[in-house]
């Protein structure tokens, strides 16, 4: 069976109510928090891709028992200090960047070396960022080529708590320094750039002993260790990044109406809503409620009569980082020029996204002009594509591999996408909620 899909025809118009499966980040967090609590969590809607597979299959490495029943996971925890090291343990991490750096930070006090490898692609992807401040705890960490994976890590005798200045916005490497902290006696402070804030939410459900000083631009975050944490039972909601490319898909086609049912709508996750609706779109939350620290809504989303071009605030940048290449396709049919800047953490993603969205966009036959962290986009209203155009080699990410799908969908022309199972990492059943659509 060829590992393709060829496009030939335009999505027509549609008023549809869809659900889409569990958020990915909350879902690796969940199976990595019920490991170290003391009894059995389960979770609903957890999101069954490679990339929380992949997590599953590490904690059981350390002797944690998983189950899983159609909907259901449930995972017996090992307790905080629970994990059993042995000689000789290696963790694949797949395509996973936050299994790969969030885990570093719980193995903190391994008394044996363990190895940590990924894919191709995350293999590729700066592991000091977390090594650095890892290491500051006491343990050791030795990287291929000084950054990349594989990496192995052995930890202290004692570990020691930390200050921590985490400068880029990466919540993969807050997660991290604060999963080492919940294992180390004293505490740990770090002033964290806003980013995603997940692990948070959950620890402060949890009762976790964290205390949050939000200040403009930085938060100030005290973690002490972790005697015992709860068992978490939860339905985790939909996943708005896995959504974004359905909202996209509304905005792109003429007269169509779209509901996504039980999304998570973090405030560091709502970048899309905010950058579309300068553009000139209609988004709107329904039946808002707030789920053990977390916001969840239905976002209703309308195809605008017109796009407007947008000058993209750099602020917003974190609260969009993973939804960039679908705005920069939704920028190609706006009138004007769009400009987005300061991007330089779209290229560190699973594969270098600033240069792949504006490949395909030239592709598509629009004008793009880019920097190494900016793109000026050329809006065209009226573009209709009426070539074949061709997607592979870009490391199997499966943000490239969706927003081809929605461009073909979009503006038409004979498209030829390669590596469909690209979306395994994140989200299998995209091209089924598709076809639902396409209908």
């Amino acid at each position: 069976m060829p590992n393709k899909i060829i496009f030939k025809k335009k999505i027509l118009n549609f008023k549809k109510k869809i659900s889409i499966p569990g958020d990915k980040s909350i879902s690796i967090r969940w199976v990595l928090i019920s490991s170290l609590a003391n009894g059995v969590s389960i979770a609903k809607n957890l999101l069954m891709s490679d990339d929380v597979l992949t997590t599953i299959r590490a904690i059981k490495k350390f002797g944690a028992k998983v189950i899983i029943k159609k909907d259901l996971c449930k995972i017996h925890g090992l307790g905080i200090d629970g994990y059993k090291y042995k000689k000789n343990i290696s963790i694949n991490a797949g395509n996973s960047g936050t299994l790969g750096r969030l885990i570093s930070g719980i193995l903190i006090d391994t008394p044996f070396p363990i190895k940590i490898i990924g894919d191709k692609s995350l293999s590729r992807r700066d592991f000091r960022r977390v090594a650095d401040p890892l290491s500051k705890f006491g343990a050791s960490f030795n990287l291929y080529k000084n950054y990349n994976l594989p990496l192995v890590i052995k930890g202290p005798e004692k570990l020691k708590p930390i200050r921590f200045f985490e400068n880029r916005g990466s919540a993969q490497c807050k997660s991290s320094v604060l999963f080492a902290g919940i294992k180390t006696k004293g505490k740990t402070i770090i002033k964290a750039k806003k980013s995603r804030n997940h692990t948070e939410l959950l620890f402060k459900h949890l009762k976790l002993p964290i205390k949050i000083k939000k200040n403009k631009g930085f938060d100030l975050i005290e973690i002490e260790k972790v005697k015992k944490i709860k068992p978490l039972n939860y339905k985790v909601p939909s996943d708005i990044s896995s959504g974004a490319f359905f909202i996209a898909l509304t905005v792109l086609s003429k007269k169509s109406q779209l509901v996504i049912r039980n999304v998570n709508v973090n405030q560091t996750r709502i970048g899309i809503n905010i950058i579309l609706k300068k553009m000139g779109v209609k988004i709107k939350l329904l039946n808002k409620k707030i789920y053990k620290g977390e916001p969840v809504a239905d976002i209703l989303v309308k195809s605008p009569k017109k796009l407007k071009s947008i000058n993209c605030p750099p602020k917003l940048n974190s609260k969009a980082i993973d939804e960039f290449l679908i705005i920069f396709l939704i920028a190609a049919r706006a009138k004007g020029i769009s400009y987005f800047k300061n991007l330089d953490e779209l290229n560190k993603k699973e594969s270098p996204r600033l240069k792949w969205g504006s490949k395909i966009l030239r592709m598509m036959g629009i004008k793009v002009i880019t920097t190494k962290n900016s793109i000026k986009i050329f809006g065209n209203p009226q573009l209709e594509i009426n070539k074949k155009i061709i997607i592979q080699k870009y490391l199997k990410d499966h943000r490239v591999f969706m927003t081809s799908v929605i461009a073909a969908l979009s503006f038409g022309g004979e498209w030829h996408i390669h590596d469909k199972d690209a979306i395994q990492t994140s989200f299998p059943s995209f091209l089924k909620i598709i076809n639902k659509l396409n209908k």
